[in-house]
């Protein structure tokens, strides 16, 4: 029975491998040679994303600057990285143009960023927001990135802040050496 079922295996395999020059390209092998196209420039960190429909960090900024409290947007996005959590990679922040930066969180924390990733360009789909933020959190947030207690402790206000849920983000491919 084992070898019936290993022939019919093989059998569909064969098959299936058959290169058929007049055959086009159906859009589900477009889509895998984009994926795997995707996963040669970049790590996936988090939910699978893809690098299509990414809007520009001035185009988030626009959308940002007609947001409340409350209201949040799907977007998946490109932006250059300015800082990393340097404790576990937990947090990051993104330039959005314009002196602006959007504070960046991840769902659940589920996945964290390398801590030199800092001046690299990333993709990031997932909900932006606006927060007011509080005195505690922005204190935790500077110590973690590296500020002293006394930097921290001159934060005495909340803080109205681009907010930005991520769950997922491609990352450009580490050289291996």
């Amino acid at each position: 029975m084992k070898k019936i079922i290993l022939s019919l295996v093989l059998v569909g395999v064969i098959a299936g491998c058959k290169n058929d020059k007049s055959e086009e390209p159906s859009l589900s092998d477009t889509s895998i040679n984009e994926k795997m196209e995707i996963s040669k420039n970049y790590q996936s960190l988090g939910d699978e994303i893809s690098d299509e429909s990414v809007v520009s960090s001035q185009e988030l900024l626009d959308k940002y600057q007609s947001l409340k409290i409350g209201d949040t947007i799907d977007v998946r996005f490109i932006s250059e990285v300015k800082e990393v959590c340097q404790n576990k990679g937990c947090w990051m922040k993104v330039d959005l143009g314009e002196n602006e930066e959007a504070m960046v969180t991840f769902k659940d924390y589920a996945f964290f960023m390398p801590k030199d990733l800092s001046g690299q360009e990333i993709i990031m789909e997932g909900k932006a927001y606006l927060e007011e933020m509080s005195v505690d959190d922005q204190r935790h947030y500077a110590e973690d990135g590296g500020a002293t207690p006394e930097e921290a402790l001159a934060i005495t206000e909340s803080k109205m802040t681009f907010s930005f849920k991520a769950n997922g983000v491609l990352i450009p491919e580490q050289e291996k050496q």
